[in-house]
């Protein structure tokens, strides 16, 4: 896509949307391709999928620490006694 078309999805100059984009292709999140005069760039989504997968692990970590905390706060006051070192808890897979 042409950094023209690609500027008028952004309210910003499309001198300031070269400049992010040269800047995401430095960080490999999008490449960059001359086609005559004109530069198109294209989005590499792997590096991202590969950001999600690493935060999926802390997500499900923290999810389960979570609901772990919401049991033994919301535990009916018959269960007297119980405590946190009690309850069960589950470390998600890598």
């Amino acid at each position: 896509m042409p950094v023209t078309v690609i500027s008028s999805h952004f309210p910003m100059s499309r001198t300031a949307v070269s400049k992010h984009l040269r800047i995401l292709a430095e960080a490999g999140l999008v490449k960059e391709r001359k086609v005559g005069r004109e530069t198109r760039y294209r989005l590499e989504a792997e590096p991202l999928m590969e950001l999600k997968r690493w935060l999926s692990y802390y997500e499900r970590y923290w999810e389960n620490k979570l609901n772990v905390l919401k049991r033994f706060v919301e535990q009916d006051d018959n269960t007297e006694g119980l405590t946190y070192s009690r309850l069960e808890v589950v470390e998600p897979e890598k």
